[in-house]
């Protein structure tokens, strides 16, 4: 991530857009279990709302100083941070209950990465487990290149997101959008 989003990704108005609206919307309707994996934390932000939900929490994250910093800031809680590559994750088979991405899908430098990462969530969630996540899909506004510059923005279509979910194995998948973003639910099939 680029400065922009360092500062951005830290700041109480971002937080209180992810408290009030992007981690209710993603979680909403979703049963996803007590152990469950968060692709893409960032900064954490993410992070601190979605672990009172779960019993316990963890959270892959490319970058080494942010993995760093996230393993001491959350250590002694019920968050356990790996860095790692989510398209390629040291991660055992069918090991969660349930997966989140919250505002990372676009960060993932190509679309086949992206279906990559898709296949590594199936991997490791377990039978009948849900994965769900929201992302922008007003990627082409100029706002939204400004944050980015020198950074990845690999836009995700929500209206191809479906055939790719379950090309990666999912099924179940529903996508919904408002005016800035998108939301999914998939689920690994349970046999």
């Amino acid at each position: 991530m680029n400065w922009i989003h360092h500062y951005l990704f830290r700041s109480s108005s971002w937080r209180r857009v992810l408290e009030e609206y992007v981690v209710p919307w993603a979680l909403a309707d979703a049963q996803l279990g007590a152990d469950i994996l968060e692709v893409g934390p960032g900064p954490g932000l993410t992070t601190e709302l979605l672990r009172p939900h779960f019993i316990h929490l963890t959270a892959i994250e490319i970058d080494p100083a942010l993995a760093h910093s996230l393993s001491k800031r959350f250590a002694s809680s019920n968050v356990a941070v790996i860095q790692g590559d989510a398209t390629a994750m040291p991660l055992d088979d069918a090991r969660f209950s349930g997966a989140v991405s919250l505002h990372t899908l676009h960060h993932i430098p190509s679309a086949e990465l992206q279906n990559k990462l898709f296949r590594e969530v199936w991997r490791v969630l377990r039978p009948g487990a849900m994965f769900v996540g929201v992302d922008s899909h007003r990627t082409g506004r100029l706002w939204m290149r400004a944050i980015h510059l020198g950074d990845t923005l690999v836009p995700v279509d929500p209206a191809s997101l479906d055939d790719r979910l379950r090309a990666a194995g999912f099924e179940d998948v529903s996508v919904e959008t408002n005016p800035y973003a998108f939301r999914f639910h998939a689920r690994r099939p349970a046999v």
